[in-house]
C-alpha cells in the first residue's frame, strides 16, 4: 500500500444504496441485484453468486466496487461505512480492506465481504513477499505475519510481533525468516531493527529520520524511505544511501522482484502544506546510486508503479503515465490516458490512481467517474468505462 505519513481517518457519510448504474452492469453480465446479493455484502451472510474474473476493487465514498477486471463492468456494489483502504492479501483471490477497527477480509473473486478480520487498531501498511503477508498495525506497534494460501476458511494462523512502541510503521519478512521492521513512537520514527527468525534484533539503524515506506527489489534488497535519503538492507547488512539535498524526502517506493532498481517520489520543502514534486527518485540497490529524474509534471503518493519488465511508471498531472527506463534513469515515453488534474490539499480525498497488474495500467480519474485500462507496450487504452460513483483508491487480486 502506499501510504501518506500519517493515518488518521475522517468521518464518511454512510452507506448508499445500489447506484442504478451499477444495476445496468449487473444486468449486462446476466445477474440480477437478487441472485447476487448486492447490498447484503457487509455481513458475511450467504455465499455471493457473483464471480468477478480478475477482480479488481475499488472504494467510494460510502463502500466497495468489485469490478470484472476484463470487462471493467460492477460486479458487486458492497456499502461500507468510513475511510477505506485497499491492499492484495497476496493470494490471488483475496484483498484486505483496512477498516477503522482493522484488516477485513474481502472475497474479491466471490464479490464477497466476508466477517473475517485482524483486528488492528489504526491499520497501516500491507507488504507481500517470500510468500507472507505482513500486516503493520500504527495503533498497537503490532505486526501480523501469515501465509495468504491459507485464507478463506477463517484466519490463517499467524506470528505478531510487538515493537517498542506504537508508531507508522512498515515490517518485511524475508525468505530466510528475518525480518525488517521501522523503529518509533508516536513523536517520532528514527530508523529500522533487522531480527532474525527467532526475533533476535541482529542489526539497526536510527539515522533515518521520518522513516516510511517499503518496497523490495532483486536479491532481496529491501528500500526504506527516508526525509533524506534511504536505508537498504542487502546481503545482510544496513547501510545509508543520502538524497542529494539535505531535505530529501522518499516516502513512497515501488519496487520489482526482477528488477536491482526502485522507483520513489522525492519531496524537498519540509515546510511546504503541499508539495507538488515534479522529480522521482531511481535507486540502484546493487551499487548504491541514487539519481533524480525531472518528469516535468507533478504526480501524487498514488501515481508510482513498475511495468511487468521493471519499468518505472509514473502516472502526472499532465494526465499522462510516463514510462522510465531505470537503467538509464530516463523518461523514455508518455502516454496520454486522461485530463489534466490536481492534487487536493488532504491526502484521504479522492484523485486519480495508478494500480498496475502484468502488462495492464488501471487509471482512475474520479472527477469523470471513469476507469481506464491501459496496455503498458502500447500506451493505448484497451477499456474504459464509468463508475457509478467517483473511486478512491483502486488494487486488484494479486498472487
Amino acid at each position: 500500500m502506499q501510504n501518506p505519513p500519517l493515518t488518521a481517518r475522517r468521518p464518511r457519510r454512510g452507506p448508499r444504496a445500489t447506484a442504478p448504474a451499477a444495476l445496468a452492469a449487473l444486468a449486462a453480465l446476466g445477474l440480477t441485484a437478487a441472485s447476487c446479493g448486492t447490498g447484503g455484502g457487509d455481513g458475511g451472510g450467504d455465499q455471493a453468486a457473483a464471480e468477478a474474473a480478475d477482480a479488481l476493487v475499488a472504494t467510494y465514498d460510502g463502500g466497495i466496487f468489485v469490478l470484472d477486471g476484463q470487462t471493467l463492468e460492477v460486479v458487486e456494489d458492497i456499502p461500507l461505512e468510513g475511510f477505506n483502504r485497499l491492499n492484495p492479501a497476496g493470494d490471488g483471490r483475496h484483498v484486505l480492506v483496512s477498516t477503522s477497527t482493522g484488516f477485513r477480509v474481502l472475497d474479491a473473486a466471490g464479490a464477497e465481504l466476508t466477517d473475517e478480520e485482524f483486528e488492528a487498531p489504526e491499520p497501516g501498511h500491507v507488504v507481500r513477499h517470500a510468500g507472507r503477508t505482513v500486516l503493520f498495525s500504527d495503533g498497537a506497534g503490532e505486526v501480523t505475519v501469515f501465509d495468504p494460501a491459507d485464507l478463506g476458511d477463517g484466519l490463517p494462523e499467524a506470528e505478531t510481533h510487538t515493537t517498542d512502541h506504537p508508531h507508522h510503521g512498515v515490517a518485511v519478512v524475508l525468505e530466510n525468516g528475518e525480518m525488517v521492521v521501522t523503529l518509533g513512537d508516536e513523536e517520532e520514527r528514527t530508523g529500522v531493527q533487522v531480527l532474525d527468525a527467532d526475533r533476535e534484533e541482529i542489526e539497526r539503524n536510527e539515522e533515518c529520520p521520518g522513516v516510511h515506506g517499503e518496497a523490495t527489489a532483486r536479491d532481496e534488497a529491501v528500500v526504506i524511505g527516508c526525509e533524506d535519503g534511504v536505508l537498504v538492507y542487502r546481503d545482510g547488512a544496513l547501510s545509508k544511501i543520502d538524497s542529494p539535498d539535505d531535505y530529501g524526502r522518499i516516502g513512497n517506493q515501488a519496487g520489482h522482484e526482477g528488477s536491482r532498481y526502485v522507483l520513489g517520489d522525492y519531496k524537498t520543502d519540509p515546510d511546504a502544506e503541499l508539495e507538488r514534486p515534479e522529480r522521482v527518485t531511481v535507486l540502484d540497490t546493487a551499487e548504491g546510486g541514487l539519481e533524480l529524474v525531472d518528469l516535468g509534471t507533478s504526480y501524487s503518493f498514488r501515481s508510482l508503479g513498475r511495468g511487468p519488465d521493471g519499468e518505472g511508471l509514473i502516472l502526472g498531472t499532465d494526465g499522462a503515465l510516463h514510462v522510465i527506463d531505470p537503467e538509464s534513469a530516463e523518461v523514455t515515453d508518455s502516454h496520454p490516458v486522461r485530463g489534466e488534474w490536481s492534487e487536493p490539499l488532504e491526502w484521504q480525498e479522492p484523485r486519480p490512481t495508478l494500480f498496475v497488474r502484468g502488462g495492464t495500467a488501471y487509471v482512475t480519474d474520479p472527477g469523470e467517474k471513469r476507469l481506464y485500462a491501459v496496455d503498458i507496450a502500447s500506451g493505448e487504452v484497451q477499456e474504459e468505462t464509468e463508475l457509478p460513483e467517483a473511486s478512491n483508491e483502486i488494487t486488484g487480486i494479486e498472487g
